[in-house]
């Protein structure tokens, strides 16, 4: 119980993959412009990340290492087809909204590194924790910058089409610029500065 603990709070915390690994940062810019946006990529990316990592972990003894990365891509897009499938069906303003970088998490630099470092050495119960402590890091992450960005350059939180709150002055005069890519740059910045900061004052 101990080492699931550790490996899932080492996602989230330690190896944060946008904060700290400053990993898979092309969907963090482009799809956290809204919360509703951020929800819609972190449930996808729990999903693909856990499932591949459960496959890959049960298979990893049998597979060919010639033949090691093509299959990762395969169990991993087997996975992105269903959450986008899924999407489609059920949520189609949200699959529309996603567009391009959800069936991008195929070939997401998050997910087939965590297939390669770690699903592919260790057992069922470790990569079931390291896919859950990566994907919820990704996932605190992504809705930090969705949260930021939304406030800041709407005035207000809006989630599923019901307003949860707005900002006197900001909503009147919003400052549009971040919710758009200059400002999905400058959140991103600031708190990868922000993070990096307050590791280095642990360190010392």
């Amino acid at each position: 119980m101990a080492g699931f603990v550790r490996e899932f709070t080492k996602g989230i915390v330690i190896s944060n993959p946008i904060f700290i690994l400053a990993l898979g940062l092309c969907p963090a810019l482009a799809v956290s412009n809204t919360i509703d946006n951020a929800l819609g990529m972190s449930v996808g990316v729990i999903f693909v990340l856990l499932g591949a990592n459960i496959i890959i972990s049960l298979i990893r003894k049998s597979v060919p290492n010639i033949v090691r990365i093509p299959t990762f891509v395969v169990i991993i897009a087997s996975f992105v087809t269903i959450v986008s499938l899924v999407f489609q069906a059920y949520v189609p303003a949200l699959h529309e909204s996603l567009g391009i970088y959800l069936p991008l998490i195929a070939v997401n630099c998050i997910i087939l590194g965590r297939a390669e470092a770690f699903a592919s050495k260790n057992p069922v119960t470790a990569s079931i924790a390291d896919a859950l402590g990566i994907s919820v890091g990704f996932a605190l992450a992504l809705l930090l910058i969705a949260f930021l960005r939304e406030i800041l350059g709407t005035g207000g939180l809006e989630v599923a089409g019901t307003s949860l709150f707005t900002l006197p002055v900001l909503s009147e005069h919003p400052l549009a610029l971040f919710v758009l890519s200059p400002g999905a740059f400058l959140v991103i910045g600031l708190l990868l500065a922000l993070f990096r900061r307050i590791g280095a004052i642990k360190h010392e």
